[in-house]
């Protein structure tokens, strides 16, 4: 289990002390400038103070605390205009029942020359935490005015009570990190700009996990360094990902992982044939791509389990008709942003579904044996019955 006072010791070590000095007995949790009553009433009117009121044995106290000293550190800097600062309620009992503390944490903001806190209701994270000062300030701009970064927080920040629903189909991406961690610090604006890369493709999710909040996930999923990139595929461990932190390299490895085709997709020649004789068909080249002769199309997901036992055989019939003017095997990826109006018309319900077109209108739904000799007789079949119709 992550020791709370393992984290206080190196987060203590590099911290900037503003207004005033901190308790000097070590804290019992991660904040480090703790007041005592007679501390609290002579700094409370010299700045304005976003105060914790909270007692050590409170589990949602410890869960704050990490994000609590991230706050501190980013805050208590010298010419700031707010101190952060927590107050044990066990120990200062007669100030917290003057401040009407009957719940930990309570947070409240004391504006310069205000005797009485605002109380903060919202999520307690970072972003939150951070907009709230801004509002107590009057202030637009944190970055200017508290030197707390603006977090765009468009990777998904997965906790205890997320994690598990959000992983457990598809492709996942994800970032297991601690806040103190500078590796971490440091690739966090690629992170972000990775997810809003991906935000909108459908094929992948980037997400987080802060492992001294939800350290069980972190130890299920054996993360023993910070940062460690893991890639999950339907709730399981895969592969982790040991390149270089760059953005390019990120696209490269989830490309690679997805096999996400590239931007030149959307206007691809529907005629051109990849590696494996299987024509890609999407949103943009799909009426074109099956608009004359017999086009077998499979519908799929990357994270679907028969999609992917499909695969081989679906390759090997695109090569059995690579020489057949008649006859062209394509395939259409559902899960890409581009494609899901696509896939919602042609009532695609499950992966992989097969559908057969001839000149661009559906003729067909092949439910039968998934094996490369089914297949190609149910293809055959059609087009021998449509040359005698004839």
């Amino acid at each position: 289990m992550w020791s709370l006072r393992g984290f206080i010791a190196l987060w203590t070590a590099c911290v900037v002390f503003a207004g005033t000095s901190a308790d000097s007995e070590p804290p019992s949790h991660a904040s480090r400038l703790r007041y005592k009553t007679d501390q609290f009433n002579e700094q409370i009117p010299l700045n304005s103070h976003f105060v914790m009121f909270y007692a050590p044995w409170c589990g949602h106290c410890q869960k704050l605390a990490p994000i609590w000293a991230q706050l501190e550190e980013l805050l208590n800097v010298e010419g700031s205009r707010v101190t952060i600062a927590s107050v044990d309620c066990t120990k200062e009992k007669d100030l917290c029942a003057e401040h009407d503390i009957t719940g930990y944490p309570t947070l409240k903001f004391f504006k310069i020359g205000v005797s009485e806190g605002v109380k903060f209701r919202g999520i307690r994270d970072l972003p939150n935490l951070s907009s709230f000062i801004n509002e107590q300030l009057g202030e637009s701009s944190v970055e200017e005015h508290l030197r707390v970064p603006i977090v765009v927080n468009i990777g998904k920040e997965l906790t205890e009570d997320t994690f598990h629903d959000h992983v457990a189909k598809g492709y996942h991406f994800v970032k297991f990190y601690a806040p103190w961690c500078g590796h971490c610090q440091r690739l966090a604006p690629t992170w972000e700009k990775l997810a809003e890369t991906f935000v909108d493709s459908g094929a992948v999710s980037i997400g987080k996990v802060d492992c001294t909040l939800y350290r069980d996930i972190c130890t299920e999923f054996d993360v023993k360094g910070y940062p460690t990139l893991l890639w999950i595929e339907d709730g399981k461990r895969i592969e982790k990902y040991s390149g270089q932190r760059s953005h390019a390299d990120f696209k490269a490895f989830i490309n690679k992982m997805v096999s996400v085709p590239n931007e030149e997709i959307k206007d691809a020649d529907p005629d051109v044939m990849d590696g494996n004789a299987v024509m890609t068909l999407t949103t943009n080249n799909f009426e074109n791509g099956v608009q004359s002769g017999f086009v077998f199309v499979k519908f799929f997901a990357p994270w679907c389990g028969h999609c992917k036992r499909l695969a081989p055989t679906w390759d090997e019939l695109g090569r059995k008709f690579i020489n057949d003017n008649l006859v062209k095997v394509a395939k259409v990826d559902c899960s890409i942003q581009i494609n899901k109006s696509l896939c919602s018309m042609e009532n695609v319900d499950g992966f992989p579904s097969l559908l057969l077109f001839k000149d661009g209108v559906k003729i067909a739904e092949y439910d039968g044996s998934r094996s490369l000799d089914d297949l190609h007789e149910f293809v055959t079949n059609k087009v021998n019955s449509a040359h005698d119709e004839l």
